[in-house]
């Protein structure tokens, strides 16, 4: 058997390929989006992609490609009143503090999300990776618990 590497000589002009945010954002849905649900809206204020997660939906929204432009990723857990919703607000600052890493639970639009904020500037495709995949998992990971616990209604799907 020939060595192949000694054979063939390597280019000395690589160049590097740079990845939009956009790209990377549409990979990492297509690999977590369950039954083909993974859509898109563009308009003049960016993209918004949804998917479906296990139970939930997970949105994510890029408003441009310039460092001041914002990546948002949110999944809505349960829409508000709960039975207890004293206990339910003190759980949630309790898992913000110890569970849930660059992600934390909020309100929006009267309901729970969790959700992760953050510019481009110097945004990774592994961070991008990372803010979604967590978003999501976290929210699936939780919805049904809290639903049980503290009442509230389930998200519908769409």
């Amino acid at each position: 058997m020939t060595n192949v590497t000694s054979e063939y000589t390597l280019p000395d002009d690589f160049t590097s390929t740079e990845v939009s945010h956009q790209e990377a954002i549409e990979t990492v849905i297509d690999s977590l989006q369950q039954n083909n649900s993974a859509m898109v809206h563009h308009d003049d204020q960016g993209y918004v992609w949804k998917f479906q997660y296990g139970s939930v939906e997970t949105y994510v929204q890029l408003t441009g490609e310039t460092e001041e432009d914002l990546l948002t990723v949110w999944s809505p857990v349960l829409t508000l009143p709960a039975k207890d919703e004293l206990g339910l607000m003190r759980k949630l600052l309790e898992m913000n503090g110890e569970e849930t890493l660059e992600t934390r639970f909020g309100i929006m639009n009267n309901q729970i999300v969790v959700l992760s904020q953050r510019a481009v500037a110097d945004l990774s495709p592994g961070e991008i990776s990372r803010a979604i995949t967590l978003v999501a998992t976290i929210a699936d990971d939780n919805d049904e618990k809290l639903i049980e616990t503290y009442g509230g209604n389930p998200i519908p799907n769409n």
